[in-house]
Order: structure tokens, then sequence, then C-alpha cells
């Protein structure tokens, strides 16, 4: 790809971030009501005014408008971020135990209590990414709190890892699992994931050995437990002590764990760690390339042990296709992965794209029909994946260009 073809791809991006993904959220998911943000927006741009609010909805919109602010210092993203800070701290914040409530109603009343993991995580995540946008001591302070409530009470010190849930006061609980599509398991490699992804950006502004411990302690894990080392995908769900608990495959997942593993080694700075993770970066790469990749260059959802597809084309595989086949790129020099960046967003713009309502569909049909039933925003639809990836992608085409300048 000629440098003429790159800048104008990451013009493109550009513009899609600002123009689609971020203004659509300014204009239509403030609660002006409540405070806070709309729990959920029906595909046709039909508000539920009454839908309970999600953690991971909020952390996410957090982070995305903390980051474009970081990068763009445009007064409206730090409006929405500190928007999305003030809804984490007035409305899901437990007074009593610490930590956050992973839903609410519309007028703050928490209405799932349990402390998930995945979601004390994504705050972690998102209070970093605001800290670094604007460095005040107040979020760094409650991100370190949530860092030493997740080390106290979900850290597992035996088997190692960290367990997927616990009830409101930290206290055990067999209501583990993230989402109905999920197992009932003790562990996974969704939390995990981001659990990982959480500590590396808290270690960009917060440097105690104590963390820097536990993240080279989750790359071993990811490294150890959770990539399959046979066929270079991630197990997705595990007892106590690590023992796989199914055989299905998420595509997303693999092409999104191989940059950020990458990222979390990057950061760590751990010489040894990084050759071991940029390996199975690449292999993770290669593999969701010619396995979970389809002829139009989409990401498949799943595939069972049998080979069985979920044939559908969600929107966040697509956005970390594009990320993780330019990481793999840049690992490689091998232009198979450029292309295969460049179809996926060729792909995102052609059919995952709303040219009608804005922003993206949830997914569409293998055959390309958007998805009409899921939501447009929820508390799993997030503006997080698709803002990432066009961050990650102008970053990442600006080094491309600028690495083959110099050749």
């Amino acid at each position: 790809m000629e440098r003429v073809q790159l800048q104008n791809w990451k013009d493109e991006i550009g513009r899609e971030l600002d123009d689609n993904i971020l203004a659509f959220w300014i204009r239509h998911a403030q609660d002006d009501r409540h405070g806070g943000f709309i729990g959920e927006i029906a595909s046709d741009m039909t508000l539920k005014p009454e839908a309970d609010k999600g953690l991971v909805l909020n952390a996410r919109i957090l982070w995305t408008f903390a980051c474009a602010y970081r990068l763009n210092p445009d007064e409206r993203y730090l409006e929405m971020a500190r928007r999305a800070y003030d809804a984490l701290w007035n409305q899901f914040r437990d007074r009593t135990h610490g930590g956050l409530y992973w839903m609410v109603g519309v007028d703050g009343t928490p209405t799932q209590t349990k402390k998930q993991v995945y979601g004390q995580a994504f705050a972690i995540y998102a209070l970093a990414e605001y800290y670094r946008a604007i460095p005040d001591p107040d979020v760094l302070r409650w991100a370190t709190e949530l860092y030493e409530l997740l080390e106290k009470h979900a850290y597992d010190p035996v088997h190692l890892g960290y367990f997927e849930a616990l009830a409101c006061d930290w206290s055990p609980t067999r209501e583990m699992s993230l989402s109905g599509k999920d197992m009932n398991e003790p562990k996974s490699m969704n939390t995990h994931l981001h659990v990982l992804e959480a500590y590396t950006n808290l270690y960009r502004i917060w440097k105690p050995e104590g963390l820097r411990d536990k993240l080279a302690v989750l790359i071993d894990i990811h490294l150890d437990k959770i990539v399959d080392g046979g066929n270079h995908h991630f197990k997705l769900f595990f007892s106590e002590d690590w023992v796989s608990q199914t055989s299905h495959i998420s595509y997303g997942h693999d092409i999104e764990g191989s940059w950020l593993l990458m990222e979390a080694a990057e950061v760590l700075g751990d010489g040894e760690r990084t050759k071991r993770v940029k390996a199975e970066a690449i292999e993770m790469a290669r593999v969701t390339l010619a396995e979970g990749t389809d002829t139009d260059g989409a990401i498949l959802n799943e595939a069972d042990g049998q080979g069985h597809l979920d044939d559908t084309k969600d929107w966040w595989p697509q956005a970390e296709a594009v990320v993780g086949y330019l990481n793999a790129f840049q690992l490689t020099g091998e232009h198979a992965y450029l292309a295969a960046a460049r179809r996926s967003w060729e792909f995102i713009l052609n059919f995952i794209r709303d040219d009608v309502n804005g922003e993206w569909h949830w997914g569409v049909t293998r055959d390309g029909r958007p998805i009409a039933e899921e939501p447009k925003v929820s508390a799993w639809k997030c503006p997080y994946h698709n803002s990432r990836a066009c961050f990650e992608a102008m970053e990442r085409i600006s080094q491309i260009i600028k690495s083959e300048g110099k050749q």
C-alpha cells in the first residue's frame, strides 16, 4: 500500500471517528432527565427511557471520551467524559462496600448489585484513561482503590487469576456468569483479558511493584492457561484450577487478545515476556485470518469444537480485526495482514456502518442484512470497540507511514 493510500485511509478513519461515532454519542446518548446516559436505544432509534443502565456502558463511554480528549482536546469530549465520570461516582458507586454495581435503574437505584470483576476492570481502564487526559489525583486514587479491592477479594492466591464475580459485599457468590450467553464458571478468558487491559492502562500512570508483578502474572496466565498452545485459540471458560470447560472458539476475542497481549508486554517492558507474547500474537492473528475470516474480509463470530459456525458478523470483532491485523503487520512485515486490516475496514464501511441513523449496526447476517432486533445503544453496545479501533488504527498507520519513509 502506497504512502498516499495509507494517509487517505487514516484520514477516512478520522472522519468516521469524529463525524459518525463520537458525534452520535454526543447527540443521542445523554440522559438529560436523570443524568448520565440513556440505558438503551433500539436499532431504529426508539428510546427506551426506563431501561436499566449498565456499568460497562458507562465505563466504556468514559474511556472513549477521555481518550478522544487526550488525543484531540475538544471541550465536547471532555464534557462527555466528565458526565460519564459523574455517573459512575453518583449512580454506580457502592458507598458501603466499595466497588461499583453492575446495573442501576434510571434513578440510580441498584438493580444488580454483584461485583462483576469484568465491570470493575472496565472502571479501572476508564479511570486510568481519564487520568491520562486530566491528571486529577482523585481520579487516580479511585482507580487504585478499585485495583486494591480486586486484589483483596477477587484474586486467587492458590491457582492464580481472578474469580469471575463476587456478591455485593465481596463475599463468594454462585452467580458468576457475565451475561445470559456465558457459562456460570469461576474463571473466564473474557474477564482475564479485560483485567489485563485495565492493569496495562493503570501501569502507564502508576507503577508500584505489586501492580507490575500482577501484570506479569496476567500475561503468563494468558500464555500458559488461556491460549491453547495446539491451535492458538483462546479457551473460554475454566474451573477454579484452570480446567477448560468448553471447546468453543471466539474469533473476535482471539484477534483482540493478540494485540492486547502485545500491548501489555510492551508496557511492562520485560524483554523475555515480550518475545513470547510476540510469537503467540503472530500465531493468533495467523489462525484468525486462516479460520475465522470470511471471504468478504469479515470476522465470523464463533465456532464450536465440531466446527459449527455462528456466522453472524457482530460489530466488535470487525473493529478488533482492524487493529489486530495492523498489529500483525507491524510485527511481521507481511502485507497479507495489512490487506486483511484494510478489508476489515471496507467491510465495516459497506455493511456495519449505519448510513441512516449513524454509528454502527450491532451486526449483520452472513449475507449482509443488519440485525435489526439488536440495539444501537445498550449495556453491551457501547462506543469502545469502534472508537478504539479508530484511535489505534490512526496511530498505527502513522507509524507504518513513518517506518516506510525510513526504508
